[in-house]
């Protein structure tokens, strides 16, 4: 596993992330609420629905993979250091209180690394330290 790997990882956590949600009215949050409203409501829920379990699934791959690679430490220490990243950014004025749709993607960005660190850490683990992660034995 190399730069390409996690990179590919990182593009389709992005992807699942921006997908379900972001700060333009392109995401499928708002497309499924538009079904909701009376004036923009289509005959679109089979679609809506499909769409939304194929994403249910990346989510539940990503977010289970993530959880077992990184534990609920490694999640709290990578989260802790996204908002030491963001301190800094604010404090030193590089990034304004102010400027919410910038902030807003950058969680999202940082949301994506952080799941695509947990694809990718197993991996990285055993090529920096020489061991192997056994999650499921076979007792045959």
């Amino acid at each position: 596993m190399g730069f390409g790997g996690i990179g590919t990882r990182f593009l389709f956590a992005f992807l699942l992330v921006v997908f379900t949600w972001n700060p333009t009215p392109f995401n499928y949050v708002e497309w499924m609420l538009a079904q909701f409203d009376p004036v923009e409501r289509s005959d679109l829920w089979p679609v809506v629905a499909f769409c939304g379990i194929i994403m249910l699934m990346g989510w539940i791959f990503y977010l289970r993979t993530t959880a077992r690679s990184l534990g609920v430490g490694g999640i709290v220490l990578f989260i802790g250091l996204a908002i030491t990243v963001f301190w800094a950014l604010f404090n030193y004025n590089i990034v304004s209180m102010g400027s919410m749709t910038l902030i807003q993607w950058l969680v999202l960005i940082v949301l994506s690394a952080i799941l695509a660190v947990g694809m990718s850490w197993a991996h990285l683990r055993a090529r920096w330290s020489g061991q192997a992660t056994v999650d499921e034995v076979d007792t045959r």
